[in-house]
């Protein structure tokens, strides 16, 4: 179904994971997606794969919020409006809380609220002028249950969950709605970063009531649909991915 036919998205960390899987399912959709990350040969390789015409590719490092809203900035002088923000990046080192350093807190931040927060100022003004926005937050399901041994990554989720709740009530009568997706334990190089062992695996698998891993295509099957038109209505929501792990909160 083209439910996104004749809209542009902006997808950042595209290059991979969940990321990489929502432009497909966009591109799939019917929209016109321009690919986000650092790393162009990557991204050319991801915009090949895409399916229609007319995506296009921005690199960008999330780790330097400042040069992200100017590279936004300067490609926004040319191109049409977005419709459609994916705000999405890797996620901070693994570590015990009481083991972070200060540092750590802070390019957490930059990385995940103030780069999402730079890129989302520049496209609300287009998404207003044309009476329809979507800004979807990939985080965590952190936010409703903190996950052991991801302390700063806990953290900040939650700063990133809260500043979305603001900013929905904020831009809702524009008609613009903000949303989180918080994936569970989803089958990406960044889980297999933190369950390296056997072990592992079987200690995450065993707290998953549908026991297994998420593909990243059921992921962006979520983002798809709050994208669309059909929830116009649903703002400020943080929407779990997870197989029913955080199914009692």
């Amino acid at each position: 179904m083209k439910t996104l036919e004749g809209k542009n998205a902006l997808v950042c960390g595209s290059s991979r994971g969940i990321g990489r899987a929502c432009a497909v399912a966009f591109a799939e959709a019917g929209a016109r997606v321009t690919l986000l990350a650092r790393r162009r040969e990557v991204l050319e390789q991801v915009r090949a794969t895409l399916p229609g015409a007319g995506h296009d590719v921005l690199v960008a490092d999330c780790n330097q919020p400042e040069r992200v809203r100017d590279e936004v900035a300067r490609y926004l002088e040319t191109a049409p409006p977005f419709h459609v923000l994916l705000n999405n990046t890797g996620g901070p080192p693994a570590g015990e809380i009481r083991r972070a350093e200060p540092q750590a807190f802070r390019q957490a931040f930059e990385r995940h609220l103030v780069c999402g927060h730079l890129i989302t100022q520049l496209l609300l003004e287009g998404m207003e002028a044309e009476g329809y926005g979507r800004v979807i937050n990939i985080i965590s399901t952190s936010v409703r249950q903190p996950i052991p041994g991801l302390g700063v990554s806990n953290t900040i989720r939650g700063a990133v969950a809260a500043w979305a709740k603001t900013l929905a009530a904020e831009v809702a009568p524009l008609g613009i709605t903000v949303n989180n997706i918080l994936p569970g334990a989803t089958d990406t190089d960044r889980l297999r970063e933190l369950i390296d062992t056997p072990e592992k695996i079987r200690a995450w698998m065993e707290k998953i009531p549908a026991g297994r891993f998420a593909r990243p295509e059921e992921t962006a099957a979520a983002v798809v649909f709050l994208a669309s038109p059909a929830a116009a209505y649903i703002t400020g929501v943080s929407l779990p991915v997870d197989g029913g792990r955080t199914e009692c909160l």
